[in-house]
């Protein structure tokens, strides 16, 4: 070996033996919080103490580096405490542990996870003071601590987090007085406790709820201390945060809303306000040509910005929302803080008197519905394991959009074109939250339903009202989608028979055991049997009739993982046969025959009277 490459070899050593230290150290973190969790012998059984990466375990992401960025352990009927070893997940983004039993204090070793944006401790039995070592987690957006025992103060330090927008501390046994820099963040909940609005008149305590307040103020006073203090909130306000983006030396848009509200701000972060001109250049005027798709929502273009940045350039229609531009903003922030890595991100937006427009990053390899339908003489067809992980990401990203986001985000139109493939061919979900971005109340030829025919589910139809369960149906389509590589609509059926719809189709095939003439032949067999029916079973419990029987987004994760999904399965088998049996039967009964005095009698009574 020569002497030029000893160091890099010494260097190339030292990496592999720091990645091994860092998978071992997070894998016993990790194992540390599941034992102290008292998980069950089913719980996280993949967990594995033995196997030093924890990034292909259960309801763990990590990043191209094996850092571990996520850990989701939702509902999962755990009645242990919280690990103190969960501090060395110093890379940790997002920690949510919503709804189980889980008892004892939270940990001050919290606040040594520095790089944690989210953190959801909400509906457990947690009980013990909030740390004030919270107050370390600088980069924290979300911090909902909501239906536990917690008592004492709130530390003064949750309310200097620079970065967070969503504070939930309702339910608790929390008193004494609200810390005067709290009422800086843009969402807060602090009802359901026993504490102190302080001396501030103009601090809305009362409208949140809290039990103790200044209630008995005669109304002039109530309402000249309302008037100044929002006089002095906006101005000095206006002027600290003007002052701090200089100080700070970056370029932060802060925009300041008054109305009905007191001392609101909207504070897009990395989130770039486009001029219309720049967008106008890089899609070349808009130009068909830079089109990718078109949806209800609008078109989408190509471009490239003035440092080569390749983009897609969303032109909404139907964009007069309610509150207009400011409206607009709220609901593009919140769009912005969902971040997911199947999610797609938003990069930025633009506005003007008649047009709104969003920018998201390029994705080269387009869309999973031009990949299994629109692909170009030459272009590679999606594979099978490159369709499971697809169906894969696509259902996590859902799954962080209906119980990680506060407030939820529905999709509304959940289908092959709306998953986009970045460039190693990664599920990428786009166009969600979209819905709220658009007037509900214009009225036109669809009314105020949004989606695509044949992934709409029928309770949307039927009464206008979405839900996450809606979001599940269209995510069942669209894997029916992935497996067939068909439409959802395909009125060629009808020549041969009389399933027009692709559900039907592939239930039909499916109680006749056909399941290879489900399967798309692009693949041309290469795919493994025992795992498209797994995909075709989540399918089928997605696109249930009822949205009370569909399992949600965190359970078809698990199914796909191979958790849960064979006594679902007999359930749902049990129930098929059973409505098939009651169709069946009604046939029989209305089907007399051409000569039946029946059904003379009703030909006559169809006619004049």
């Amino acid at each position: 070996m020569s002497l030029e490459m000893a160091p890099l070899l010494a260097v190339l050593i030292w990496s592999c033996f720091y990645s091994y230290v860092l998978a071992d150290s997070q894998g016993e973190a990790l194992t540390a919080l599941k034992n102290s969790l008292h998980a069950s012998g089913s719980q996280l059984s993949d967990w594995n103490p033995n196997q030093v990466n924890p990034c292909t375990w259960s309801n763990v992401i990590c990043d191209p580096s094996y850092n571990v960025i996520s850990v989701t352990l939702s509902s999962m009927n755990f009645s242990g405490t919280l690990s103190p070893k969960i501090g060395i997940l110093k890379t940790l983004t997002t920690l949510t542990l919503k709804g189980n039993g889980i008892t004892g204090e939270i940990p001050p070793e919290f606040g040594n996870l520095t790089a944690l944006t989210s953190l959801d401790l909400e509906n457990n039995r947690l009980s013990g003071e909030i740390p004030f070592a919270l107050g370390n987690l600088q980069k924290l957006q979300f911090l909902t601590l909501s239906q536990n025992n917690l008592s004492g103060t709130i530390p003064e330090s949750l309310s200097k987090l620079p970065n967070l927008i969503n504070l939930q501390l309702d339910s608790n046994g929390l008193s004494g007085e609200i810390p005067e820099h709290l009422f800086q963040i843009p969402k807060y909940n602090l009802t359901g406790n026993k504490l102190n609005c302080g001396r501030s008149s103009s601090h809305r305590c009362e409208s949140e709820g809290n039990d103790s307040g200044d209630s008995q103020k005669p109304k002039i006073g109530t309402i000249v201390g309302i008037v100044g203090g929002l006089a002095i909130l906006f101005f000095g306000g206006l002027l600290f945060f003007l002052c701090k983006s200089r100080h700070k030396g970056y370029k932060r848009e802060v925009f300041v809303d008054v109305a009905g509200e007191v001392d609101r701000r909207i504070a897009f972060g990395q989130l770039k306000r486009f001029a219309w001109r720049e967008l106008q250049l890089a899609t070349d005027n808009f130009s068909e040509k830079n089109v990718l798709g078109q949806g209800g929502f609008g078109k989408v273009y190509k471009g490239v910005l003035s440092d080569n940045t390749k983009v897609a350039v969303k032109r909404l229609t139907d964009f007069e929302s309610p509150g207009g531009d400011a409206a607009f903003q709220r609901e593009v922030e919140m769009i912005s803080v969902a971040v997911h890595k199947n999610l797609l991100r938003l990069i930025g937006f633009c506005t003007t008197p008649t047009e709104r427009l969003l920018v998201y990053p390029f994705m080269q390899n387009l869309s999973v519905a031009y990949r299994l339908r629109e692909i170009k003489p030459g272009e590679p067809v999606l594979d099978w394991p490159t369709r499971k992980r697809v169906a894969l990401g696509a259902a996590r990203g859902l799954e962080y959009l209906h119980e990680h986001c506060n407030p939820k985000i529905i999709h509304r139109d959940v289908k092959a074109a709306n998953v986009l493939l970045d460039e190693d061919f990664e599920a990428v979900v786009g166009d969600f939250g979209l819905a709220k971005l658009v007037d509900v109340r214009k009225t036109n030829v669809t009314t105020q339903v949004r989606g695509t025919m044949g992934h709409i589910a029928p309770e949307y139809l039927s009464t206008g009202k979405s839900s996450e369960r809606t979001d599940v149906f269209g995510y069942g389509i669209m894997l029916l989608e992935l497996v067939t590589g068909q439409r959802a609509i395909d009125f060629s059926r009808l020549e041969e028979e009389d399933d027009v719809l692709l559900l039907d189709h592939v239930k039909k095939l499916e109680r006749e055991k056909r399941l290879d003439a489900i399967v798309d032949k692009n693949l041309n067999r290469n795919y493994n049997i025992q795992e498209v029916e797994t995909m075709i079973q989540v399918a089928l419990l997605c696109t249930q009739a009822s949205p009370e029987d569909r399992p949600a987004m965190s359970e078809v994760v698990r199914m796909l993982e191979g958790e849960g999904l064979a006594e679902r399965w007999e359930e749902w088998q049990h129930v098929e046969v059973t409505r098939r049996q009651e169709y069946e039967r009604l046939q029989r009964r209305f089907d007399w025959g051409e000569d039946s005095v029946y059904n003379q009698d009703a030909i006559e009574l169809s006619g004049g009277r």
